[in-house]
């Protein structure tokens, strides 16, 4: 009979200490992260029970209705990567105030940035606040188009890149900038720069409508009369045989124009 009290006692407490795991990974940014710790479904006592942090329990209070995860006593290094594991009971999900808080935001800022006469894009950037691709922007055909990008470093030091351009005749206007975490967006500010040796391109269309022939090679877009791209390239040549008839927008160099397909 005490044998079989044991077991029945060993399988209630299995059952009272069934607990889950809720996962956070991210990237250290000098900030702690904050719970909302409710009760379990009885009341008694509180949802998360134990912190992990890459592995190892930390020291954290988890016994109150909020509480603190200490990162940054933890000797972590800036843009770090962090794995959070919270212990919890199954019967309720503790809530983290500040997840964005392990995520990279766009906060660099530029001190200087060039165009050598060669066509290289060169910026150095300093406080940069986690990994983020620099995306390179030429303003072209009325709008921003994206030509390129380069990963960032993602720490507050200063830091130098480059980025080989592909300009237009005439003036050549680009910007850089970083997207984070809830679409954040920092912009820098734009540079100008007139390409003297690039030579304007003309087009022609021959009688079959069969492809639209550039003077020199250069980056284009073709849209339809709804404005949905249909062909983007850089060439001599664009293939328009698979086009059905109707009004077209052609981008090239840093020009639009208009065609009609019979």
């Amino acid at each position: 009979m005490k044998v079989l009290f044991t077991s029945v006692f060993a399988i209630i407490t299995a059952a009272t200490l069934s607990a889950a795991t809720l996962v956070i990974e991210g990237k250290f940014q000098n900030k702690n992260l904050y719970v909302h710790n409710g009760f379990g479904s009885t009341g008694v006592g509180f949802c998360a029970h134990e912190i992990k942090v890459n592995g190892q329990i930390t020291t954290d209070e988890t016994n109150s209705s909020s509480f603190e995860i200490d990162l940054r006593g933890m000797q972590l290094e800036y843009g770090e990567k962090v794995t959070i594991e919270i212990q919890h009971s199954d019967e309720c999900v503790p809530k983290v105030l500040n997840m964005e808080d392990l995520k990279p935001k766009p906060t660099f800022e530029v001190m200087m940035m060039g165009i050598s006469h060669d066509g290289i894009l060169k910026w150095e950037a300093k406080n940069e606040s986690g990994i983020l691709p620099y995306v390179i922007e030429q303003f072209k055909w009325n709008k921003w188009v994206r030509v390129g990008e380069v990963q960032g470093i993602g720490t507050p030091d200063m830091h130098e890149y480059t980025f080989k351009l592909l300009m237009h005749s005439g003036e050549n206007k680009y910007r850089i900038k970083q997207k984070g975490y809830n679409s954040i967006v920092r912009t820098s500010r734009e540079i100008v720069s007139i390409a003297a040796l690039v030579n304007k391109p003309s087009y022609a269309i021959p009688m079959d409508f069969s492809s639209i022939d550039f003077s020199v090679e250069t980056a284009y877009e073709v849209y339809d009369a709804y404005g949905q791209i249909v062909k983007k390239g850089f060439g001599k040549q664009i293939n328009i045989s698979n086009l059905g008839k109707g009004e077209f927008y052609l981008c090239y160099d840093n020009t639009l124009a208009e065609f009609h397909k019979p």
